[in-house]
């Protein structure tokens, strides 16, 4: 059974919980990462969630998102994840916005509620999405994708939207965004 990490307000783990018991109308804080994958030549991976997903099914989103299992490493978790849905190893991980947390809600009222560290990771090649997680995916130039999500003009998920917004301001080319010190992660997912 995949287990999530339990937070305090302060980032402090406090217990773990299953992962499938976890998401409903009153989700604790829990510990979550987000990745956005880009080629040379600067296009975002985009996927769209598996359509019978719990949480926000048939949403387009970032590249792949997940929780870290207990004691597992952030950089760790995001590599296994990008294995498990996208077919993809070896790709170069940098941390960029270590301490992003939101709250989100759906129409049935089950919410999310993460601190959430992202990472910006560089690969070359097409995924193989696990279609038990992933529907869709295409390539698009981050210099077009970043304006229309903040312009409302390109749907997105709650939490994709939220982190397009803190991502633009570090700069127009995400290759070029500078990467965070680990110290700066909640403290549960201080761990090397």
């Amino acid at each position: 059974m995949e287990q999530v990490v339990l937070l305090d307000e302060s980032g402090a783990g406090i217990g773990v919980a299953d992962k499938a018991s976890v998401h409903h109308a009153s989700t604790p804080l829990h510990l979550a990462f987000s990745s956005y994958l880009f080629d040379a030549a600067g296009r975002l991976l985009l996927t769209r969630r598996a359509l019978h997903k719990k949480t926000w099914p048939g949403v387009w989103t970032n590249s792949c998102c997940g929780h870290p299992a207990p004691d597992e490493p952030m950089a760790a978790a995001v590599a296994r994840r990008l294995v498990d849905e996208l077919g993809l190893a070896d790709v170069t991980l940098d941390l960029v916005l270590p301490a992003f947390r939101y709250r989100a809600e759906m129409e049935n009222g089950v919410r999310e509620n993460e601190m959430c560290p992202v990472f910006r990771g560089r690969v070359s090649g097409d995924p193989h999405p696990n279609p038990d997680e992933v529907d869709s995916f295409e390539w698009v130039p981050w210099s077009e994708f970043a304006p229309a999500v903040l312009a409302g003009a390109r749907p997105v998920s709650p939490w994709c939207a939220l982190q397009v917004a803190e991502l633009w301001e570090l700069g127009p080319d995400p290759l070029a965004w500078p990467t965070a010190s680990p110290t700066s992660l909640p403290t549960a997912a201080r761990l090397s």
